[in-house]
C-alpha cells in the first residue's frame, strides 16, 4: 500500500513559533494547561488534548485550521487534525 500523503502538512513552508508560551484561552478563564500547540494558519498558541480544555483541538475544528506545531521547547513536530498525520521537522 502506498504511504498516505497529507497535503496540509506538505503545504507548510515555514513553522510559526509561539509569541508567548501560554494558552491564550486558558489565561482568559484562569485555567491550567499541560502542553502548548501553535496553529500553523493563524499563529494562535493554545493547549493540547491532554489539557482539560483542549483549546487547540477546539480551535482547529471551529476554524478549519488543520495543522498545529508543538510549542514545547525542544519538540519539533507538526500534526494535521483532519488527516491524523504527524511529521517531525
Amino acid at each position: 500500500m502506498p504511504e498516505r500523503v497529507c497535503s496540509h502538512l506538505d503545504a507548510i513552508a515555514s513553522i510559526k513559533q509561539p509569541q508567548r508560551r501560554e494558552c491564550e484561552e486558558c489565561v482568559k478563564i484562569g485555567a491550567d494547561w499541560v502542553h502548548l500547540r501553535t496553529c500553523q494558519q493563524c499563529g494562535v498558541t493554545l493547549c493540547c488534548d491532554s489539557s482539560p480544555n483542549r483549546h487547540a483541538s477546539k480551535h482547529a475544528h471551529a476554524t478549519g485550521h488543520p495543522v498545529i506545531a508543538s510549542a514545547q521547547p525542544g519538540e519539533r513536530w507538526l500534526y494535521c487534525y483532519p488527516d491524523e498525520a504527524f511529521c517531525e521537522y
